[in-house]
């Protein structure tokens, strides 16, 4: 299990956000900066500022209406500050995805290093992969069916 990464409980630590607004990656992303649980040594400035400047390299969007939205390093210190923050967007937002649909659900990514953030992608991408668990994400699933999907599916 040491070189697990439990993403059930990552999301359980970063919270999930339904009807957040914003018609660009960076009006959601200051927005979502403000009202997530963050560790004292890091500010919601440095959350947004990080996720703006990965975003402007390239789009985050991944397909299926899926954004991955991270920093370029690592913004958080501490192992047990990692978190995954689901939001769900008020309205879908044009993010360039490779298959141009509208992005309506982010997995905002704050790890401490690269090795769990790479495994953190990897087995998102394995989630979304699943018709069931991307069907979940549009219904706009709560913390305890994304948990039981993530356990079954994971």
């Amino acid at each position: 299990m040491e070189n697990e990464v439990d993403i059930a409980k990552l999301i359980h630590r970063g919270g999930i956000y339904i009807d957040v607004e914003g018609s660009t990656p960076k009006e959601i992303y200051d927005t979502i900066s403000k009202r997530i649980d963050l560790p004292e040594e890091i500010s919601a400035e440095q959350v947004a500022s990080a996720l703006n400047a990965r975003e402007s390299i390239l789009s985050t969007a991944v397909g299926n209406g899926i954004a991955l939205p991270h920093a370029r390093t690592p913004l958080m210190k501490e192992e047990e500050d990692q978190r995954i923050v689901v939001v769900y967007l008020k309205e879908p937002i044009d993010m360039k995805a490779p298959d141009e649909r509208p992005v309506t659900t982010m997995f905002i990514l704050l790890t401490h290093n690269s090795q769990v953030h790479l495994k953190v992608l990897s087995t998102l991408a394995g989630l979304f992969r699943s018709l069931r668990f991307r069907r979940a994400l549009e219904e706009r699933a709560g913390e305890a069916e994304l948990s039981s999907l993530i356990k079954e599916l994971a």
